[in-house]
């Protein structure tokens, strides 16, 4: 008996199973095929679906055919569920190329345009996305810090309006959305004060599933307390580069004479893939695929 051969697929289903059954599906930003492997290995070993999201800065540092590929021999590998995603896309050239490589997942991040341009754009990106059979996240509201070459002040972020997340859903006819509620990109020089309030309301107004962005740094109490209120995709990135950064550094300053990339990248996965288990078992997703 042969066992069906997987393929990455869009978030859809993914984040709806989530948000019905009180989990949340982790993203967590890969740039290489070391970092693919880290992530998928550790959500195959704990039986999770995951999402595997990559920023454009990523794209231009591997190539998006090279992660597409990457990618698709993962979810080959793995009897898991396995989403390559576009994160934070700002144009639709660039989302088109990738979905004209296949890929299923992607999200437009109108964000920092007005509410009728960010409403303008995704309904394009909308449209598209869905006649390729993939699946859309928006964002409504600014998150404040540095997402690869993009950065917002304090003093511009802005938090997501409820009844204004009803109407930009209602308009685009998008599969999930980015709500800001207080958390922010990199890392946090102060303890993060989160609107859970403001969060529920969202949830009671809108129907599709709500994604946590900027969750590095985050209560594993305030992360679950999210995903209690809509939140079926969190998004890791920057506690995922520490560690490995840190191991890879360490490696290399006490063995000053190695060169073989086998070597030197070994603990660096190491100390990321305990991340990445910690993180989907704060997400609950473990043995959810």
């Amino acid at each position: 008996m042969t066992t069906k051969t997987r393929t990455i697929q869009n978030t859809k289903k993914m984040l709806i199973k989530a948000r019905r059954e009180g989990y949340a599906v982790p993203a967590f930003n890969i740039h290489n095929l070391e970092t693919v492997k880290v992530v998928v290995e550790a959500a195959a070993e704990l039986n999770s679906p995951i999402i595997l999201a990559a920023t454009p800065g990523t794209m231009n540092y591997s190539g998006r055919r090279y992660i597409q590929t990457i990618a698709e021999a993962a979810a080959a590998e793995h009897q898991i569920p396995i989403a390559l995603h576009l994160d934070h896309h700002e144009t639709v050239e660039s989302i088109t190329e990738s979905l004209e490589l296949g890929v299923k997942s992607v999200m437009i991040d109108g964000s920092h345009g007005s509410f009728e341009e960010n409403i303008e754009i995704t309904k394009k990106v909308v449209e598209q996305a869905h006649a390729y059979g993939a699946t859309v996240e928006a964002e409504l509201g600014k998150l404040v810090g540095q997402e690869d070459d993009l950065i917002v002040e304090a003093k511009d972020a802005e938090y997501t309006d409820p009844k204004a997340a009803v109407e930009f859903v209602a308009k685009t006819g998008v599969d999930s959305l980015a709500v800001a509620i207080g958390t922010g990109h990199g890392v946090y020089e102060t303890k993060p004060n989160l609107d859970f309030e403001r969060l529920a309301e969202i949830q009671k107004l809108v129907d599709i599933p709500l994604v946590l962005h900027g969750a590095s740094g985050i209560s594993v109490e305030e992360v679950q307390k999210c995903i209690a209120l809509g939140c079926a995709k969190v998004n890791i990135s920057t506690e995922l580069k520490i560690p490995f950064s840190e191991a890879l550094r360490n490696y290399l300053v006490e063995n000053p004479t190695e060169t073989d990339t086998r070597h030197y990248m070994k603990p660096a996965k190491e100390a990321m893939k305990k991340v990445v288990v910690d993180k989907i078992k704060m997400c609950m997703s473990d043995g959810k695929a």
